[in-house]
């Protein structure tokens, strides 16, 4: 399945072909396309609608999921003055932003608020975790009929790699089926690391040759892998044989690259920042995010931690939080001292909220009506609280935001046009993100 990337042009209001259009014509034709075949393919391209291409002010995304539904009252929006039984037994600590708090679970995280934008005031209406977890991911409602790409695919599908490393990795493995490709060809999935960077002895599977394999032997094996490829894309045109072909494209390149396989060696970093950011999944999956991005890697997805808590809550945030936050605030401190985090957008976001009342069994249930997720760098404003919850964290009390306009703002910083439509099998036109509006009040 063929998609195409358009760039902004300027069309002729009487046929929507411009002169740059027939140049491009006579460009192509040197290539052996001809007059049909370049309509064809610029009738099948996306076409931008609503607003103006802008030049990209992130150029790398690390996206960190915390699966299950993370309770923003123990995290990012306490309600230090609601009832015991809404506000939970957790207290407060200040940030340095003046007169904004975050649950004491999150003391280092308090500190790099100034370098963050807290939105508070997430909303949408999938109370099911794997709902709510297709909607942040990929700025839609599931539905019955397609599942839709994942914000990593979509960059991938728009960008390609860059530095022979995979363009959207996963870390340490594709979290969930909307994590992935959706429609769109599969060629686009994500590189997953396959271990946990946290582990003794961590390797990338796959990522290195044999210890009996010399560059002879290599060379010859490439040589026969491309020979039978070949032959089976002359007999099948399928997105399997494509996709496959592009995945072992990509695997040699990293392979036969030092500077790729070296962006994944963890071990390469100083003991100390190890241990600043954590011995652990979360400390050792940021730091390798960081690493990857640092490298040219376009999209990381990063995962951690399990935050289903219909029961003790409480606890279970002050099992779990502190290495987040040791992590998290590292990380932030650490693109920004790299001078990396004016173009490395990060991402905290889970699938939903918890109820704004604690239950009987001291945790909090599905809550899909307000929540909160954090932005840092690649455009968007720093030390912002953007949006704001009732008294009970019953609902947004200002500035209500879904997942559209989220993917949709994010999508801006990028360079990525969110209304250009994609081809859906049966050569259906799909947005990107339908209905999506930028929130130019979050973007610095």
């Amino acid at each position: 399945m063929a998609c195409y990337r358009v760039h902004p042009i300027h069309r002729s209001p009487k046929n929507g072909v411009s002169r740059r259009d027939f140049l491009a014509v006579g460009a192509v034709a040197g290539l052996g396309l001809s007059l049909s075949d370049f309509f064809a393919i610029h009738s099948a391209q996306a076409e931008q609608k609503n607003y103006d291409f802008v030049e990209p002010t992130a150029q790398s995304v690390i996206q960190i999921f915390l699966p299950g539904g993370m309770s923003s009252q123990e995290s990012f929006d306490p309600k230090p003055y609601a009832p015991i039984e809404y506000r939970g037994e957790l207290g407060s600590v200040k940030t340095n932003v003046e007169g904004v708090v975050f649950s004491e679970t999150l003391a280092k995280t308090a500190q790099v608020a100034d370098k963050l934008t807290v939105i508070r005031s997430m909303t949408h209406g999938e109370a099911a975790h794997e709902r709510g977890t297709h909607n942040m991911f990929t700025g839609y409602r599931p539905s019955p009929a397609l599942v839709f790409p994942s914000m990593g695919s979509i960059v991938s599908h728009e960008y390609g790699p860059r530095k022979d490393l995979p363009p959207y990795v996963c870390i340490p493995n594709q979290p969930n089926p909307y994590a992935g490709t959706g429609y769109l060809s599969s060629s686009f999935a994500p590189f997953s690391l396959g271990a946990d960077p946290a582990t003794k002895g961590f390797k990338v599977r796959d990522l290195s040759r044999g210890g009996d394999i010399d560059d002879t032997r290599f060379a010859r094996r490439r040589s026969a892998l491309d020979a039978v490829n070949k032959y089976f894309s002359s007999k099948v045109k399928a997105d399997a044989v494509g996709a496959m072909d592009t995945f072992y494209e990509r695997a040699f390149s990293l392979v036969e690259s030092k500077e790729a396989r070296e962006a994944f060696n963890i071990d390469a970093e100083e003991a100390k920042l190890r241990d600043e950011y954590g011995r652990n999944a979360a400390g050792q999956r940021m730091l390798m995010a960081r690493r990857l991005v640092e490298a040219g890697v376009r999209f990381v997805t990063l995962t951690y931690g399990s935050w289903d808590h219909h029961a003790n809550v409480t606890q279970s945030m002050r099992s779990q939080m502190p290495a987040f936050d040791q992590a998290f605030a590292r990380l932030i401190r650490d693109l920004d001292e790299r001078g990396l985090l004016d173009t490395t957008m990060v991402i905290v976001s889970s699938e939903f909220g918890r109820t704004p009342k604690v239950n009987s069994q001291g945790g909090r249930d599905h809550w899909p009506k307000v929540f909160s997720t954090v932005l840092a760098g690649g455009g968007v404003k720093r030390g912002v609280v953007y949006g704001a919850t009732n008294a009970t964290a019953t609902e947004p009390d200002v500035n209500p935001i879904g997942p559209e306009d989220l993917t949709t703002t994010i999508y801006r910083c990028l360079g990525i046009i969110a209304d250009k439509e994609l081809m859906a099998p049966g050569d259906r036109p799909i947005e990107i993100v339908k209905g999506g509006k930028v929130r130019q009040d979050l973007l610095a």
